[in-house]
């Protein structure tokens, strides 16, 4: 993506933070023909020691999606995480030339799918995520009699990824640091929505003074 030097993100752990807290992610694989297949679903973040602290992204999709078997063809793919986002006002400027603009913070990672076969895998990524959405729901899950999640599991298709490259956009303003007062003003404190505030305690968080 268009990146910016000033809008890099500067702590790789803020980038895993995203990821983590903004876990619905979009897969953009390319197909045979060259055209693009986007596939929406949740993603579990983990990190692997034994292949150098690289991250490592679960999911999982229906077994009827053609996107299963682009990824079993090895095609590249990529996974966009966005964070909030919101329309920014110039009123936070004192130079009336200045223009609106949309601020936001994306991540994208890269690498090449490989799939989880067997259902010990599957089942370890669907608890995984069991953890992270509804953890209550876990011993349900474990309840259900062994054919009814044998007959769900094959209904899907599992897959993890190594990230070998990977990009997180920081788009706050923070290279205009005249209108940082305004804009905290304006949308911190419980004045904006909620993803206007979210962006302020970016913000904040990034450029502390």
């Amino acid at each position: 993506m268009y990146l910016p030097k000033h809008f890099e993100c500067p702590d790789p752990a803020l980038t895993l933070e995203i990821m983590r807290t903004h876990n619905f992610a979009t897969l953009t694989s390319v197909d045979a023909d060259g055209a693009p297949f986007v596939t929406h679903l949740p993603v579990a973040l983990t990190q692997a020691t034994e292949e150098g602290d690289k991250v490592v992204l679960h999911f999982h999709m229906a077994k009827a999606n053609p996107h299963c078997a682009m990824l079993r063809e090895k095609r590249a793919s990529m996974f966009a995480f966005l964070g909030p986002h919101a329309y920014m006002s110039p009123s936070v400027y004192a130079d009336l030339r200045r223009v609106p603009t949309w601020n936001y913070i994306a991540v994208h990672a890269y690498g090449q799918p490989q799939e989880l076969a067997e259902n010990d895998a599957k089942d370890a990524l669907l608890k995984s995520l069991i953890a992270i959405h509804e953890p209550a729901y876990a011993d349900q899950w474990r309840a259900l009699d062994e054919k009814y999640q044998t007959m769900m599991m094959s209904a899907i298709c599992a897959f993890r990824m190594t990230v070998t490259k990977l990009e997180s956009k920081f788009k706050l303003n923070q290279h205009r640091p005249e209108a940082r007062a305004a804009m905290k003003a304006k949308y911190g404190e419980g004045k904006g929505t909620a993803d206007e505030q979210a962006l302020i305690e970016w913000l904040t968080r990034i450029t502390p003074a």
